[in-house]
């Protein structure tokens, strides 16, 4: 990490944490306490309203707020892709926290930045292909690590009733779709949105391993695309 990088962290974690000692922030990025110790000196010299002293811990005084963020061209480019995207694809939830995600970075953009992002030429017309309410559903199962329930239709009409770990959302050119450990087949199987129906969320929690977690799966997916 560089050393500009790392105070503008150490900074935030000031921030959050109240009254910090030296070993417990150095254990937090990985570095000597002496190079904790330099950094604030830096940070005093910059004038910073830090208090405290070696041995005893250090404070941020509240009140303190960082200078705007700067972003060069091609970030501000990338950042205005991956929300035209999302606002145009997203799931009703997922567009409405892109749209709230723009309006909070532009205002904390310098002027010229938030012009590039506001007149960004960038489109992304994905109506037909818009994620629905499910998504939103199967996303909150991901993250709070909840088996989903639904029932399935595969290519030939069959239907079944699943559980599933959620693992993944994938959006493809040909629509949305998902992956998980299914306990029905006892293996890794991804899922059309378009093909479930009373899709819902258990309550029942999961604790992802590494047989039948993320990382099993993606290592897996890159086996077989490598020996097609």
């Amino acid at each position: 990490m560089r050393r500009a990088e790392r105070l503008f962290r150490l900074v935030n974690e000031m921030r959050t944490r109240g009254v910090s000692r030296a070993g417990d922030l150095a254990e937090h990025f990985e570095v000597s306490v002496s190079t904790i110790y330099r950094d604030i000196a830096h940070l005093q010299a910059s004038g910073l309203p830090i208090e405290g002293e070696a041995g005893v811990g250090y404070l941020l005084r509240p009140g303190f707020d960082l200078p705007n963020v700067t972003f060069t061209h091609d970030q501000v480019d990338a950042l205005a892709v991956g929300l035209s995207f999302v606002e145009s694809a997203g799931d009703p939830v997922l567009a409405a926290a892109a749209r709230e995600a723009r309006a909070k970075l532009q205002a904390g953009m310098p002027r010229p930045e938030e012009r590039r992002l506001a007149d960004a030429p960038y489109f992304n017309l994905q109506g037909r292909n818009r994620a629905t309410p499910d998504v939103a559903l199967l996303r909150r199962a991901i993250r709070e690590r909840q088996i989903a329930r639904f029932d399935y239709r595969d290519g030939d009409g069959n239907r079944t009733g699943r559980r599933v770990r959620p693992l993944a959302i994938w959006n493809l050119t040909d629509g949305w779709m998902f992956s998980g450990w299914c306990e029905l087949r006892q293996d890794f199987r991804t899922f059309r949105f378009d093909r479930t129906a009373n899709l819902a969320v258990t309550g029942e929690r999961f604790v992802e391993d590494e047989a039948t977690g993320l990382r099993a799966f993606m290592e897996r997916e890159h086996c077989e695309a490598r020996d097609r």
